[in-house]
């Protein structure tokens, strides 16, 4: 692994020096945001500085920080002592001197837990965001910040407190970091070696217990050891070739995330957790959704979720330019470009698939298999939406007709009824059940469809609301009762209706 010009890391031994002296400073996520507004806050995450720049012109120690470890750019040693212990941080190699002037040696970001903890992701200078100018460097070892990848796998992850938890291509330790959180032990592994020293000072800067640094790809570091609870935002670019560490996986296709997910279920605990995020083929001839549904592991349900597809040049036009190679000769970007095509060529690649996959280990006799596109906005974090879906699949699968209809159920708070149909008409063409919360779906229903949701407050059960139903629209409440069910299924299984438990009745 190429890493001749990558900086030499600093040392975690006195971060928590460190971090004080930047919380004193009120570099944060909320300082930075009060510090800068709202437009230069957002340009950053565009890889734009110049709003960032002109916010920063005044002498305070903030303003100073912001330079020095967002922007990256020279700060006087006499500034930067107003905020630091610059001569600590130097012999530690946080900074490093030129002249009258100190320099970043690293990225440190400030990053806002779920629960308002301040938290910092340390990474390669010019690596914590990303845009069209590229991450700056293309050296093989490189360690990334956060992005917009690591932000949504966070969002997503189930957050039940846990005994063990394991990130598998940690990166700069954005995963770690939130599971320390929630789990008591952490292991954290990476191909990388470089990443595992990012992880161990992102852990140490934020104040967060040590986690278990393990080398190597994939499981193979952890050998046969199981996990209450894993995640990885692998390198899943499909790419001709492993050029950058971080992105590309080096096996032929989307055959890394196939692995990662097919190997994952063995190292799963009963009712155990797995979380990825992946890219997948679209291939000639082949159904998608059967391509997903074959990765999955025996022994385990699973919830994919489609969220993004692009076609081929579009895909390879994004990781070009993540690259930077638009900036280069343009004979060497087309040389490029003409690799990525021939390679989708060759596999018979139509397009490439963005998305999110859950597995959970239950070993039911039929497991729960739910291969979705969604590409609509969502409300995260969604990681109690991802374990009330798998909820919802357990008891469809212990609950046939017969005991939905004597089961109870809940309209789901914040679910709204839209009526669609010509201005002025006395009845609606259909009616729209809309979730307002987690996954933002919506589902067409008919009026007893509607009727029925609307009346589910955990006191009737189905099959009495069905009854009622049918007498006020005049229909055979047996033939009602026979066509309902798979209505309440559906609704059950995308989360409009939560099972209820009947209420007592008053004591005379």
């Amino acid at each position: 692994m190429s890493t001749t010009s990558l900086p030499r890391l600093p040392s975690p031994a006195r971060a928590a020096a460190l971090r004080a002296a930047l919380l004193a400073a009120g570099f944060t996520a909320d300082g930075l945001l009060d510090l800068l507004g709202a437009p230069a806050y957002a340009a950053l995450a565009r890889s734009e500085t110049v709003p960032a720049l002109r916010a920063t012109r005044g002498d305070g120690p903030l303003e100073g920080l912001v330079r020095l470890f967002l922007l990256q750019r020279p700060v006087p040693y006499d500034r930067a002592a107003l905020a630091l212990p610059v001569e600590e941080a130097l012999a530690d190699g946080w900074l490093r001197r030129a002249g009258d002037d100190v320099h970043a040696v690293v990225d440190v970001r400030p990053y806002g837990g779920p629960d308002g903890e301040d938290w910092f992701i340390v990474s390669d200078l010019g690596c914590a965001v990303g845009g069209a100018g590229g991450i700056g460097s293309r050296e093989e070892g490189v360690v990334l910040g956060v992005g917009g990848a690591s932000t949504t796998l966070a969002g997503i992850t189930v957050r039940t407190p846990v005994g063990s938890a394991l990130d598998v291509g940690t990166g700069s330790g954005i995963q770690a970091l939130h599971a320390a959180q929630h789990a008591t032990r952490v292991t954290a592994t990476d191909v990388n070696p470089r990443a595992l020293d990012f992880t161990r000072l992102t852990l140490a800067l934020s104040g967060a217990p040590e986690a278990e640094l393990l080398t190597g790809s994939l499981f193979e570091p952890v050998g046969d050891a199981t996990y209450d609870l894993i995640v990885s935002n692998p390198p899943f670019v499909i790419s001709p070739g492993a050029r950058l560490t971080y992105r590309d996986g080096g096996m032929g296709g989307d055959d890394l995330c196939r692995a990662l997910v097919r190997q994952a279920g063995d190292r799963l605990n009963p009712g155990g957790y797995a979380q990825f995020l992946a890219n997948w083929q679209h291939v000639e001839g082949e159904d998608w959704h059967d391509r997903l549904r074959s990765w999955v592991p025996e022994g385990c349900d699973a919830w994919i979720v489609q969220r993004d597809v692009q076609d081929v040049t579009q895909y390879a036009e994004l990781w070009l330019r993540d690259a930077g190679d638009h900036r280069e000769d343009p004979e060497a970007y087309a040389r490029r470009y003409e690799a990525w095509l021939d390679e989708f060529e060759a596999r018979k690649t139509k397009s490439i698939g963005f998305g999110w996959i859950t597995l959970r280990r239950t070993d039911a006799a039929v497991a729960s298999i739910v291969v979705e596109e969604w590409p609509h906005s969502v409300e995260q974090p969604l990681g109690d939406t991802v374990r009330a879906h798998f909820a919802r699949q357990d008891y469809l699968r212990e609950h046939d007709d017969a005991a939905l209809l004597e089961g109870y159920f809940r309209l789901v708070e914040e679910v709204v009824q839209e009526q669609v149909g010509a201005p002025g008409a006395e009845d609606p063409e259909h009616v729209v059940l809309r979730q307002n919360r987690g996954m933002r779906r919506a589902t067409k229903v008919d009026t007893v469809g509607a009727g029925f949701a609307g009346v589910c407050d955990g006191s009737l059960s189905a099959g009495r609301i069905l009854d009622a139903i049918a007498h006020l629209v005049e229909e055979d409440p047996v033939v009602l009762r026979d066509r309902t069910p798979e209505a309440i299924r559906l609704l059950v299984e995308q989360g409009f209706l939560e099972p209820a438990v009947p209420a007592e009745p008053s004591q005379p």
